[in-house]
């Protein structure tokens, strides 16, 4: 075993156990802090890997934009950040949902491929990464992008029940009908 497997192996027990806390903890910064760590992580086993465009591609897109994308959303929307009680489902379902996609998807793996050898396809280039992109995959990109712009704007009217509310005729600031606050 050698050191780069060493280290690929270090770093995905990082990211398996920070996507298990990601999953696992009551508190929503938390969990998004913990999804930093899971691709960073992640990266860092591109890295070793030897693909550094998609390793960089990793950090600046999810690490660094969906991330903070989550983190101002929560903020947006007032949503609970700590522990509540009014929101804990029973775990038993999920775990039973999970286990059960678990083995489907194993099954699904071994049936189609049968343990045998796949041949690897030839190597990238950033270049040809970079024609694929914005040859066929723009369209999908660009409406990605228009919909995480959409939910930002939504989240911002959500959490603002003030704009768009007319103000009534007379009223003070308070909202009292005489116009003084008490």
């Amino acid at each position: 075993m050698t050191g780069a497997d060493v280290l690929l192996l270090a770093l995905g027990a990082v990211a398996v156990g920070a996507g298990a806390l990601v999953v696992t903890t009551r508190h929503l910064v938390r969990a998004g802090l913990y999804l930093v760590v899971c691709l960073g992580a992640l990266a860092g086993s591109y890295l070793v890997l030897a693909a550094e465009l998609v390793a960089w591609v990793q950090v600046l897109i999810y690490v660094g934009a969906v991330v903070v994308l989550l983190l101002f959303a929560v903020m947006l929307t007032r949503a609970p950040i700590g522990a509540s009680d009014d929101l804990d489902r029973p775990g038993w379902a999920a775990a039973l949902v999970g286990g059960g996609t678990g083995l489907g998807l194993s099954v699904l793996l071994v049936d189609a491929y049968r343990w045998s050898a796949v041949e690897l396809p030839e190597a990238g280039t950033a270049e040809r990464l970079g024609g694929e992109i914005f040859r066929s995959w723009v369209l999908p990109f660009e409406l990605l992008s228009v919909l995480l712009l959409a939910a930002l704007v939504g989240a911002v009217v959500i959490s603002r029940p003030e704009i768009g509310s007319r103000p009534v005729a007379g009223a003070g600031p308070d909202g009292s009908a005489d116009g003084d606050a008490r």
